[in-house]
């Protein structure tokens, strides 16, 4: 199965595929509003602006599983990341990325980009998956690493030769 055949639900409830961003670079990261990263929406929404004319796209999705660091239910995620971080970039509704529970859009990615010592467990909020444009997995990013120094990473991966950009 490739990504672009996952569905997912909107953080308003509505399901979505992800086929929808075929053809575009993607950086997939799991949020979550009172965690010591949090700060990273700043950075990530910041590279949606930047990068999004030319075919990128941050999905955010929220999740629970790490020391209970996002408790609301979808409308209050929704307000914290519009009233804190004025995020734009799609969100998506609270899943789990570990475990038997886990989604299958994380049991892709971790399978197809391991962690540290090829550990396939997601560690922490604000785990980033780098997607190319053919829905390659291209990189997995540690919570700590500032959104801000994936640009260059992004800026490759949208140039990338075949790398056409999506129409309209």
């Amino acid at each position: 199965m490739g990504i672009y055949e996952f569905e997912v639900r909107t953080i308003d409830g509505k399901t979505a595929r992800l086929g929808s961003y075929a053809g575009e670079v993607l950086l997939i990261v799991n949020v979550a509003s009172q965690c010591g990263y949090t700060p990273q929406y700043t950075g990530l929404e910041a590279l949606y602006r930047q990068f999004h004319a030319q075919g990128f796209e941050v999905l955010g999705f929220p999740c629970d599983q790490f020391g209970k660091q996002e408790p609301g239910d979808e409308a209050q995620i929704r307000e914290f990341c519009q009233l804190n971080y004025q995020v734009s970039f799609p969100m998506f509704a609270k899943l789990e990325v570990n475990g038997e529970r886990a989604h299958a859009l994380y049991q892709f990615l971790k399978a197809a980009r391991p962690g540290v010592l090829s550990t396939e467990a997601i560690k922490w909020n604000f785990t980033k998956f780098l997607v190319a444009r053919d829905g390659t997995v291209l990189r997995r990013y540690a919570p700590a690493d500032k959104p801000e120094s994936l640009a260059g990473a992004i800026e490759a991966a949208l140039a990338a030769p075949g790398a056409a950009a999506p129409s309209g």
